[in-house]
């Protein structure tokens, strides 16, 4: 297939570009690089730079024989998303009906989505299913429900097949990919910046839950096994009947924070000083999805992600690329000054 990957220099959208390019498929990387990296688009995938919101350079790449789109493209901060809900709902919502409206002028009718378990909220069952109740408690999870709407209508419209892929906390790396955000508000990567030196200790957010060790439980996946649900789900679009099927992806277990520092400790064999403080507000417990309809459906099998695994394996990222992809680049970043960092669930 000839693949257009929108948001395909990002961490998620780059190891699946790396897949996608091993199972031999043809791949247009679209990225505007705000958060991606030039660096990250894997030697046989071509990188054309754009934002999601240019109808008119989606419909130029799309009419150039496009099989299927894999979408990867958004803003991805809860707390960003507070701050600016506009800017979400102006990139994740309008920028997504743009490429919507692209796809459908140019008869691409195969979509696969990376979305997110945040559109559920504050869940009253664990593990979570595609069918519970979906009530977002932040922009962020709202606009990435909204774009699941729209890609509903559409499938019904205009004869899409489409697949939407909800997943909480993406960890790990590859040889040749790996995390490197600014700011960094995820768990691992920044338990491994203590680690590394570079913070005095990790917070975490409340020892007094209804858990086994009191610290918060969330679901992670390694990204080398989302990108294989990617690969999976394009697939399965290329059959069926119009539609849009969602399904969820994680490890079905979940871990705490205190079992993810802990994990670090024997991956690394550094000091990773943590510190208890009270609880935020709106953190449950404990996030888990079941992802037992995509292992039945898809054959999906999440065979990278226990803890040690994607810990060591973004660790091993960290060490060979100390200041991320800056360090392909050789110019020279300066290192982060020590400070304390703040970790939760994620």
């Amino acid at each position: 297939m000839k693949l257009l990957v929108v948001g395909g220099a990002g961490y998620v959208g780059s190891t699946s570009v790396e897949g996608l390019v091993e199972a031999g498929h043809e791949v247009v990387v679209y990225d505007n690089l705000t958060s991606g990296h030039r660096e990250s688009v894997v030697e046989g995938a071509r990188l054309e730079i754009g934002d999601v919101e240019d109808g008119a350079r989606l419909t130029e790449l799309l009419s150039d024989g496009v099989d299927a789109v894999l979408h990867c493209a958004a803003r991805s901060l809860v707390g960003e998303s507070m701050a600016d809900p506009g800017l979400y709902y102006r990139v994740n919502v309008a920028g997504g009906v743009t490429l919507l409206e692209a796809m459908r002028s140019t008869g691409v009718n195969r979509l696969v989505y990376s979305s997110s378990a945040a559109v559920y909220g504050e869940p009253r069952r664990v593990p979570i299913a595609e069918a519970d109740r979906t009530e977002p408690i932040n922009p962020y999870g709202a606009t990435k429900l909204a774009f699941e709407g729209a890609m509903r209508w559409f499938a019904a419209a205009h004869d899409f097949r489409a697949i939407s892929l909800r997943y909480f906390n993406v960890a790990g790396a590859t040889e040749r990919n790996g995390e490197d955000h600014d700011p960094e508000t995820h768990l691992m990567p920044t338990v491994l910046r203590v680690a590394a030196g570079e913070h005095t200790h990790v917070q975490i957010f409340g020892q007094d839950y209804s858990t086994p060790d009191g610290t918060c439980i969330r679901d992670f996946i390694h990204v080398r096994d989302l990108a294989e649900g990617h690969l999976l789900a394009l697939e399965a679009t290329g059959e069926g009947d119009p539609s849009l099927e969602v399904y969820n992806l994680g490890s079905a277990a979940g871990f705490s924070v205190r079992e993810v520092v802990e994990a670090a400790r024997r991956v690394t064999g550094r000091a990773v000083p943590a510190r208890a403080i009270k609880r935020r507000l709106g953190d449950p417990p404990v996030l888990v999805a079941s992802s037992r309809r995509a292992r039945r459906e898809l054959g999906w099998q999440p065979a990278h992600s226990t803890l040690e695994r994607m810990l060591a394996d973004a660790w091993a990222w960290r060490e060979a690329h100390p200041h991320g992809y800056a360090s392909s680049r050789g110019d020279g970043a300066e290192s982060v000054q020590p400070e304390r960092a703040a970790a939760s669930a994620g």
